[in-house]
């Protein structure tokens, strides 16, 4: 099983704040283990625009693009000071990495100044910190019903607000949330 470039639906049965009712973007999944971001976790009063102005990064004069208003995005307990961007793009930034034909994450300062400016990538998500799986430990948890599986899409990963994420995603996969149990385990 490969989730690279699909996404993690919580299950109404995670009760654990930080993972309650999340989507989770898979970046990387191999025989060592897996590396994802949350994708609906907004964090409080943090804005793109806040980052830009921290980092001194000058900012276009015509400031109603909507992406630098956008709220920076609570990736997951590692490294919560580091910043992620996904993005869909075929400019390549100085840390880019590609995950799938359509979606890109970036790690470095170029792309943000790139952002300022209002200038491609138009499709972003920016995010502080990631979610990591050790070797299996994902697999198991999903064996476990913590989680289920879904395809991505450019809607769940940038159109969709933010709060409706979630809901989206079960839908998605066409699954009634009324009928999920919140218990886990197998009977």
């Amino acid at each position: 099983m490969n989730l690279q470039n699909n996404i993690l639906i919580a299950m109404p049965g995670i009760k654990n704040p930080m993972f309650q009712k999340t989507v989770i973007y898979i970046c990387e999944h191999n025989q060592e283990g897996a590396m994802g971001i949350i994708i609906n976790k907004p964090l409080k009063n943090l804005k793109i625009k806040n980052i830009l102005k921290k980092l001194n990064i000058i900012t276009s004069s015509c400031l109603f693009g909507p992406k630098i208003f956008d709220s920076v995005m609570m990736g997951g307990p590692q490294s919560q000071d580091r910043g992620f961007i996904l993005h869909t793009s075929n400019k390549q930034f100085y840390s880019s990495i590609r995950i799938s034909e359509d979606t890109v994450i970036t790690t470095s300062k170029d792309i943000l100044e790139s952002i300022g400016i209002l200038e491609d990538p138009n499709k972003i998500l920016v995010a502080l910190g990631y979610c990591t799986w050790d070797k299996n430990q994902l697999e198991t948890e999903i064996l476990k019903n913590f989680w289920l599986t879904s395809s991505v899409n450019d809607d769940i990963l940038f159109k969709i607000p933010t709060a409706k994420k979630w809901m989206q995603a079960v839908k998605n996969i066409g699954i009634n949330l009324y009928q999920l149990s919140s218990n886990f385990g197998h009977t």
